[in-house]
């Protein structure tokens, strides 16, 4: 990696909520000239997206990203398909890990990295309740002794 800076535009905690994030991947994103505009913006959302691979390509839908003011007809649809730049290989290897396993893609960050739009995705698996109250004691549990120190330290 280069020394690129690094700018967050979106993220998803509630992706880390609902799932276990077993790898993440960097990928690109096919993106029209006022969309890029509207990110740098900031007017970018993907709490409800998700990702999918179809016929070798990698798409992810229910990205948000709100239509640029200076636009006009150059404005695309805010929530339309967008797709996701990987090499063949590594959608293959994601195919047959999500057919095999029950994985699934999810978006976990949107961001900058130089003058390049990249989109951080992960494959994960899908939390059970019992697991996600689990994660909600043990924070609470972190939360409380973290508040007991502060208190000795007085």
């Amino acid at each position: 990696m280069g020394s690129q800076a690094v700018k967050l535009i979106a993220n998803n905690k509630k992706a880390y909520h609902d799932y276990f994030i077993e790898d993440k991947y960097e990928t690109g994103i096919e993106l029209f000239g006022t969309e890029v505009k509207s990110i740098r913006m900031g007017k970018c959302s993907i709490k409800e997206a998700f990702i999918r691979i179809e016929k070798g390509e990698v798409y992810i839908y229910g990205m948000h990203i709100n239509p640029y003011e200076k636009g006009n007809i150059f404005n695309k649809d805010p929530l339309r398909t967008r797709k996701l730049l990987l090499h063949k290989s590594e959608i293959a290897k994601l195919g047959s890990k999500i057919v095999e396993k029950g994985y699934t893609l999810v978006p976990l960050q949107v961001y900058f990295k130089g003058s390049l739009v990249k989109v951080e995705m992960g494959l994960a698996k899908g939390k059970k309740l019992y697991d996600k109250r689990d994660d909600i004691a043990k924070k609470d549990q972190k939360r409380e002794i973290e508040r007991e120190m502060k208190q000795t330290f007085r």
